[in-house]
């Protein structure tokens, strides 16, 4: 996968031009992983849901979670993407709470995908890509601790391959600074609340998603066109 990420990179002369073409807003086949350590997902009532037969789950946090879900619902091989609260110390936090930015959580998009049509290794490409993780708890005008990087892993295998890429693309020298996202196991996966799931589906007439989500969606759309449903 570094391949693919450092091979846009010469088409586009650095990764801040690979960034601008995606839209940066302020703001292979594999078998399911055995390993994995949370074979549910829990919600912020407390529910538990079971995994469909053969998904995983993926958890990412990178800014925003009205655009990272536009972005992740878009690829072929995910069964569902909820936004949600992941990181912190606050059991049922509120978007409110989150806000404040003293629960500890990250906004996050929790991803149960099919492995045999979307590897772990793609949903990394397109999280690194998609949003700048260098930049310490910050993404553009988001600015605090909820819209820090972050992968939280499921498994073994994907600490193991987020550590791997993250430590390759340091060293390629891609990024003009390192690279600051944090890589941590999964504990608690709060879902959020109803208004914010599908948000730029349901609300795509709303300036916000006018102005900053729809020109991502559609660059976004562009660069990884061989990979949407």
């Amino acid at each position: 996968m570094i391949l693919k990420i450092l091979s846009n990179l010469n088409n586009h002369n650095n990764l801040r031009s690979i960034f601008l073409l995606i839209g940066i807003i302020p703001a292979s086949c594999a078998t399911p992983d055995n390993t994995v350590m949370k074979e549910t997902i829990t919600t912020n009532t407390q529910m538990e849901t079971q995994l469909p037969a053969n998904m995983d789950t993926a958890t990412f946090g990178n800014g925003c979670f009205w655009c990272t879900e536009a972005i992740f619902q878009n690829l072929k091989g995910v069964y569902s993407a909820v936004s949600g609260y992941a990181g912190g110390h606050v059991k049922n936090p509120t978007y409110k709470d989150v806000c404040s930015g003293t629960t500890g959580h990250a906004e996050v998009l929790q991803i149960v995908y099919d492995p045999a049509v979307l590897s772990f290794d793609e949903l990394l490409e397109v999280f690194w890509k998609t949003h700048d993780a260098t930049t310490l708890n910050r993404q553009g005008n988001d600015i605090g601790t909820q819209y820090r990087s972050v992968v939280f892993y499921h498994s073994e295998t994907q600490k193991k391959l987020a550590e791997k890429y993250k430590k390759e693309l340091d060293a390629s020298g891609a990024f003009a600074k390192p690279i600051v996202t944090e890589i941590t196991p999964i504990s608690e996966f709060y879902r959020a609340e109803n208004y914010h799931q599908d948000y730029y589906s349901l609300n795509g007439t709303e300036p916000y998603c006018t102005y900053v989500i729809q020109p991502k969606v559609e660059k976004f759309k562009k660069v990884f066109k061989d990979k949407l449903k």
